[in-house]
């Protein structure tokens, strides 16, 4: 069950492998992490939702505009997973859940998978799954003269069996309900916290 999926450190100790992971992640990519105030909000909120109790939900959602940091703390949050299933710092049960990785797949590629027979349950059962820049994949999906709806089905499915996801999408709330309809909006109200990243684009 999603539940029990954590970080198992203080706040503020996930906060420190978080924003280091972040750091490393932005001089990956060539650049200097700049310290501000929204950056050092949104890891921390990270860090908390992480750490703590998350009730009924079941993972996280980041929404903001293209360029702002979204998909670099998505990979930070991958690595700092890593490290800590590197250094055996997960609880005993987390690999027999599937807990001590997270996939990381573009909404395109998943829309491609979910619309294939001998790929879309593997799709579905990623225990920690993470769908990049929801939004730029077809709302349906032709397949042998059937129309799917691809990240709607996964959404679904996902919501019935209660797995960890994360989303990152560039769109909004409004935008959300209108390509996908108010059933999926309100599964992933009722799934998962959001976080709004409000700094302009970094590139």
């Amino acid at each position: 069950m999603a539940e029990g999926f954590r970080f198992p450190l203080t706040t503020e100790e996930a906060y420190r492998l978080l924003y280091t992971a972040y750091k490393a992640e932005v001089q990956l990519r060539g650049r200097i992490l700049k310290t501000d105030a929204e950056t050092t909000r949104v890891v921390a909120e990270v860090a908390r939702f992480l750490t703590q109790k998350q009730g009924v939900l079941t993972g996280l959602m980041f929404c903001g505009t293209c360029g702002n940091g979204k998909t670099t703390l998505l990979r930070a949050i991958q690595n700092s997973l890593n490290w800590l299933s590197a250094h055996n710092a997960l609880p005993s049960d987390y690999a027999l859940q599937g807990y001590n990785e997270m996939t990381i797949k573009d909404a395109k590629q998943i829309a491609n998978e979910m619309s294939r027979s001998d790929k879309s349950g593997r799709v579905k059962q990623i225990p920690v799954l993470a769908i990049e820049d929801m939004g730029r994949e077809p709302a349906e999906v032709l397949d042998f003269g059937n129309v799917s709806n691809p990240i709607v089905d996964l959404i679904e499915d996902r919501y019935n069996s209660r797995l960890f996801t994360f989303i990152t999408t560039n769109l909004t709330g409004k935008q959300i309900r209108e390509k996908y309809g108010a059933r999926v909006a309100d599964r992933l109200n009722e799934m998962l916290h959001v976080v709004v990243f409000k700094n302009p684009t970094f590139r």
